[in-house]
């Protein structure tokens, strides 16, 4: 993959500082503008560094028939997020008796998981933590009109930056081609804004799913506590316990809306026999939303699947972080007369990550004004739960 560059040249004195980027961007962006700049000053550059991006953009419109569609794709893979609310506000605790022998198996292998990351202590320490990586991200869908065999596909690259603090604090920005997503909580809502529309959605607080991408061990550690372990699987050359967790009713009544009912969302997590490591990441969810055409069926559906490979595992400040991956997605909506499926792979990795972040201040993760306006006079949900 290629270095992310996360300086860019300032653009007011040609031997001025360099100013630190709001996302770090592929080297090869900038590549691509010095090559065609032909030395002609920082205005130049980033005016060839603009072209680079808009053919970037043009890529993504060729490949999927509208930015809008482009969007809720990146959104699926990239920066979704996960019903389940982790409980990061009190030490990790274990009872493993009181329970089924699948439920007290699956407490066993969390256990061995914490283990394996750097123990209670160590992560039970963390108060807060930044990552900063890359992307690569691959969509397929079929040519519309055509035979199954012929596909589109585009690949496109970018960078996050994520700030995450105890309990339910966290924030991300994600840049990919010329599209750009910002979400956070702030431990009241959880959000999401996109390039495309600067009005933000917003629902009750939830996790990035990326946390649990071998990026936070403790967030992982809470969410699987309450699982049941439901056999064994191999993982490439790995054999791994199957542990499995349904969202309950309740939490999917919580982050639905008047036009979003989540039917499911079921997570499972690989964790290797022989490391205690999570070697894979699941989920599965489908989505039913009403749509004011006439006539037809009365619903779409969106039914998503994912799953996560976590690899190069390395201790970072005594916790062991997965440093790549990759993510699988499918994306397939049916209802309205209306069928289609999109396969989508983000092979991502981890450039820099700490944790216990000097100086982070709870002002750093409140929302944009309108979803803090509406939080105050209006609690409900208008996220549509893709």
């Amino acid at each position: 993959m290629a270095t992310m560059r996360k300086l860019c040249p300032n653009l007011d004195k040609e031997d001025g500082l360099e100013t630190v980027l709001e996302v770090p961007l592929p080297e090869e962006m900038f590549a691509d503008a010095d090559m065609s700049g032909g030395g002609g000053g920082a205005a130049h550059r980033w005016q060839n560094l603009a072209r680079a991006t808009d053919r970037w953009a043009a890529v993504t419109s060729s490949a999927c028939s509208s930015q809008q569609q482009f969007m809720l794709l990146l959104k699926l893979v990239c920066s979704p997020f996960i019903p389940c609310r982790a409980q990061l506000d009190h030490a990790l605790t274990m009872p493993v008796k009181n329970g089924s022998i699948q439920a007290s198996t699956a407490k066993y292998i969390v256990q061995q998981y914490m283990a394996a990351t750097g123990g209670v202590a160590a992560l039970n320490g963390v108060k807060s933590m930044y990552g900063v990586g890359e992307v690569k991200l691959e969509v397929t869908s079929p040519e519309a009109g055509s035979k199954k065999d012929e596909m589109k596909c585009c690949r496109e690259g970018g960078g996050f930056v994520v700030w995450q603090k105890n309990p339910d604090l966290w924030y991300l920005e994600l840049v990919v081609a010329a599209s750009k997503i910002s979400a956070g909580s702030d431990g009241n809502i959880s959000w999401s804004q996109s390039s495309l529309n600067s009005n933000a959605s917003k629902g009750p607080p939830r996790p990035l799913r990326r946390f649990f991408q071998g990026l936070d061990p403790r967030s992982t550690a809470n969410l699987f506590l309450n699982t049941v372990c439901i056999g064994e699987k191999m993982i490439g050359n790995e054999a791994c316990f199957i542990l499995k967790l349904e969202t309950s009713p309740d939490i999917l009544k919580a982050h639905s809306t008047a036009n979003t009912d989540i039917v499911h969302h079921t997570i499972w997590g690989y964790f290797s026999q022989r490391t205690g490591l999570l070697i894979q990441f699941e989920d599965s969810k489908l989505i039913r939303m009403k749509t004011p055409v006439v006539g037809g069926d009365d619903f779409v559906y969106y039914e998503t699947s994912m799953e996560s490979v976590l690899e190069d595992y390395r201790y970072v400040d005594g916790i062991n972080i997965a440093h790549r991956g990759r993510t699988n997605g499918t994306l397939f909506r049916y209802g309205n007369n209306f069928k289609r499926k999109w396969t989508l792979e983000e092979t991502w990795r981890i450039e820099e990550v700490g944790f216990n972040v000097v100086g982070l201040s709870d002002d750093y993760f409140m929302p944009p004004v309108d979803c803090r306006k509406k939080s105050g006079l209006d609690s409900r949900n208008d996220d549509n739960g893709i």
